[in-house]
């Protein structure tokens, strides 16, 4: 990931160090990206980014991202990068063996991604839309695949997500837990992290979508974004609760 040169940098990379044991960044001379959040009374947000660091950072270039994939890796890519940047890492992980998971958000549908390098597609139900034209989100899934998408997953907020796998033979809705939302900012984040996360411990995509929505709950009862999630030991509990079918 790439940290900008200033207190705010600072501070993000010290959380993430308390949490982390290999994290990798580099300092760009530029301002962190940061975000303004207006959260409504019911829980909803309204975001307003700042995105010097990812405007300017090109992690093949400025990582060696591509010799250090390695097969069974897990990549993750958001759409905040510029979309030269985001097809050259999932070319890369692609090329290498690794999975690849995309989570297109922000959406721009004048400037997209190549979805047929995505084995894995977030996005939510306003990105499904915005993407597809489609407002029934079944018929958003399908047309999301025939863009080049392997599995296709719409988050649907409280109502949990829906996924269609590379088979095309239908969509399966999963639940999410019920809760009382306090703060929805960072949720999807949280989702589309601990997906990478649950695949990365050897589950399939249904338990793995469980476990993201399981953690992306509790992130939705507690005020702000980072320190919303789910801490580590917290994650490593809800992995030995998540049901495997």
């Amino acid at each position: 990931t790439a940290l900008g040169n200033d207190r705010a940098g600072t501070w993000i990379r010290s959380r993430l160090d308390s949490e982390l044991s290999d994290l990798e960044a580099i300092e760009l001379d530029l301002p962190s990206d940061r975000s303004t959040i207006v959260v409504d009374a019911g829980g909803e947000n309204f975001i307003v980014s700042g995105v010097a660091c990812s405007d300017a950072f090109d992690p093949i270039a400025q990582t060696a991202l591509s010799r250090r994939i390695a097969f069974g890796d897990i990549l993750v890519c958001q759409a905040n990068l510029r979309v030269a940047a985001i097809d050259a890492c999932l070319l890369a992980a692609q090329q290498n063996g690794a999975r690849t998971v995309l989570n297109a958000s922000p959406v721009d549908a004048a400037a997209l991604p190549d979805f047929g390098l995505a084995q894995l597609l977030v996005v939510n139900q306003s990105e499904a839309k915005a993407l597809t034209g489609q407002d029934d989100m079944s018929a958003a899934a399908d047309a999301l695949a025939a863009k080049g998408a392997g599995t296709v997953v719409i988050t649907l907020g409280a109502e949990g997500c829906l996924v269609l796998g590379p088979d095309r033979v239908g969509s399966l809705r999963l639940p999410a837990p019920r809760v009382e939302a306090l703060d929805t900012s960072g949720a999807g984040d949280v989702f589309c992290g601990c997906l990478a996360g649950g695949l990365a411990k050897g589950m399939s995509v249904v338990p793995a979508l469980k476990f993201a929505l399981a953690a992306a709950a509790i992130a939705v009862t507690r005020p702000g974004t980072m320190i919303s999630c789910p801490s580590a030991s917290e994650m490593a509990a809800l992995i030995d609760r998540t049901e495997l079918s």
